[in-house]
């Protein structure tokens, strides 16, 4: 069971109690993501970042409670900003780039204060949209007709917490000095084991979903 939350990030109130909600456990969530996240528990959407993945440079961090009973099944989408499928940003400007991703993440029971959850790389991520897969085209004067990319629908039922995630790529861990953290990151009290985390390239991987099954407090 999963209860979900209402009101909105940051201020979210748990719903009323249904028969069997006595042994869910109830959790805070903090996220921080460069640039756009999603999250659901199994295949039900909790929360999402209340700043548009049409913003540039939207670096902020949410906080957010939601309840469940364990196991858990915890998914994220994530998204870096990119003005079109050839994974740039800034067309047409001198600023033309590639950009670059990462989040981090940690979940604490709310009943203990304890940190349960936090990403690393015992998280799978899969890249379902890479670009620009020939990063010399950043420097195009025409960057949709050179740069290439590759897309892949979502695995059906890759939320469920019977999803056979075994062949997916695991979670990369990146360090601050990499990733530079900005704008929110630092509102939040992170725990030492939370790492900042993306798919194998930080500019090439765009959108990726992400999942860790929580079993045990």
């Amino acid at each position: 069971m999963i209860i979900r939350q209402a009101k909105g990030l940051g201020a979210l109130s748990l719903m009323a109690a249904t028969m069997g909600a006595a042994q869910a456990e109830t959790f805070k969530v903090d996220v921080w993501a460069d640039n756009w996240f999603a999250f659901y528990a199994n295949e039900q959407k909790i929360a999402e970042d209340s700043v548009s993945i049409m913003t540039e440079r939207s670096f902020n961090a949410e906080t957010f409670t939601f309840s469940a009973t364990l196991p858990v099944q915890l998914n994220f989408i994530v998204k870096d900003y990119k003005a079109n499928n050839t994974g740039l940003e800034y067309i047409g400007t001198a600023r033309q780039q590639m950009g670059d991703g990462g989040f981090i993440a940690q979940f604490t029971d709310t009943a203990t204060g304890k940190v349960v959850a936090v990403t690393n790389r015992q998280w799978t991520c899969l890249p379902v949209h890479q670009a620009p897969l020939n990063k010399s085209c950043a420097r195009s004067s025409n960057p949709e007709n050179s740069c290439d990319y590759a897309e892949t629908p979502p695995p059906s039922n890759w939320q469920s917490i019977d999803f056979n995630d075994s062949e997916w790529p695991a979670a990369v861990e990146y360090s601050e000095a990499q990733v530079r953290p900005k704008d929110g990151y630092n509102r939040i009290r992170w725990n030492s084991q939370a790492k900042l985390i993306w798919g194998q390239d930080l500019e090439t991987d765009n959108t990726l979903l992400c999942r860790l099954t929580l079993s045990t407090l």
